[in-house]
């Protein structure tokens, strides 16, 4: 009896053994089933404020390279920050592009971005175009130049920044609004190198000299040297030489009227600024993330954003669009860029202290 007894709670606990093993392997089945789902989404999400055909077409080749799909959001710079901001720990963004360093700071400051670890970024990126904390990282590269009527200016007459707040410039300086970020970001550049009190001085020459009250864009500028409304404007490199390309030949006509100086190349250098490219705080695919954004950086990419958009790459082994070669090298203002978010609020403040529209 003690036998049967015996082997019958063997029998059962056989059974509960083979039970248990049974659904162990279901389970591990299940956890590998899920693993292969999770692994079959190749994704990224893109918030972006740049709106060229050259971003499609690198998305489409990075996609055709890796198989991993980019979606994309537009809008401008600030409504997607904002996005970012309501959408907290469950926004779908895994990348910021935008245009200009301060923004990217300032997105950087509202801790909607993630430091990052990219040996490839470090390489492609001198330092002083990407976050100290490696949290942005530049893209494109442009300068913010001084534009002049070839007719009516010798340009070594206004050869440095500082010289537009100079009397010689009076009445023929054509520049955008205080609201514009390019410009808040060269007084912040300007605060930067030197100080405040300078930077107010300038700025308040800068008004003075004004050929009209501010309004319109960069090729607006260019467009009114050419009607004949200023003599000098301040414009980003990458508008100036679209036009010059421009299919509108009025647009191709106005650019010719006038020539590039690179301002302070015996000083600090000319200001430069970037788009760029940061990792958000909550991505939900960070390594392709990573992965897109040393993409855009690679000599390949680079070469699209120089040959399509005239923008300066942030590389230094990529040539050059024929256009970018006539104008020559020039000497770059090597401050760290996150120096302009940092000093952009205290140059709105001076903009409207000396009442700059």
């Amino acid at each position: 009896m003690n036998r049967i007894f015996l082997s019958a709670i063997l029998f059962i606990l056989s059974l509960s053994f083979f039970s248990c093993n049974g659904n162990k392997k279901d389970n591990a089945e299940t956890t590998t089933d899920s693993t292969t789902v999770a692994e079959e989404v190749k994704e990224v999400n893109v918030y972006s404020h740049r709106h060229y055909e050259s971003d499609k077409n690198l998305f489409e080749e990075f996609e055709k390279q890796t198989g991993i799909k980019v979606n994309v959001v537009k809008a401008s710079a600030d409504e997607l920050i904002n996005k970012l901001e309501m959408e907290g720990q469950n926004s779908p963004a895994d990348i910021l592009i935008t245009v200009d360093a301060g923004r990217l700071h300032r997105a950087k400051a509202k801790d909607l971005l993630q430091p990052i670890e990219s040996e490839v970024l470090f390489t492609n990126i001198p330092a002083h175009l990407r976050d100290a904390d490696n949290q942005w990282f530049g893209i494109t590269k442009r300068a913010r130049v001084i534009v002049y009527d070839k007719e009516k200016v010798k340009p070594e007459d206004f050869s440095t920044y500082e010289s537009l707040a100079d009397a010689k410039a009076k009445g023929k300086l054509l520049i955008r609004s205080s609201s514009n970020v390019y410009n808040q970001s060269l007084l912040a550049s300007v605060i930067a190198n030197s100080d405040e009190g300078t930077a107010k001085k300038w700025a308040t020459g800068v008004v003075t000299n004004m050929a009209r009250e501010p309004k319109g864009g960069d090729r607006d500028q260019i467009k009114a040297i050419a009607a004949g409304e200023g003599t000098l404007a301040v414009t980003n490199t990458y508008y100036f030489a679209q036009m010059l390309n421009d299919t509108d030949e009025a647009n191709v006509n106005a650019a010719k009227k006038v020539a590039v100086i690179f301002p302070n190349q015996d000083g600090r250098g000319t200001h430069i600024n970037v788009s760029g490219a940061a990792v958000t705080k909550y991505a939900p695919n960070k390594e392709n993330a990573i992965k897109l954004i040393e993409f855009l950086t690679s000599k390949e990419a680079q070469e699209v954003y120089v040959r399509e958009e005239m923008e300066y790459p942030v590389r230094t082994d990529v040539e050059m669009a024929q256009t970018l070669k006539d104008w020559g090298t020039f000497k770059e203002d090597t401050l760290n860029l996150s120096k302009l978010g940092e000093n952009q609020e205290k140059a709105v403040i001076i903009f409207d202290e000396v009442s700059w529209k």
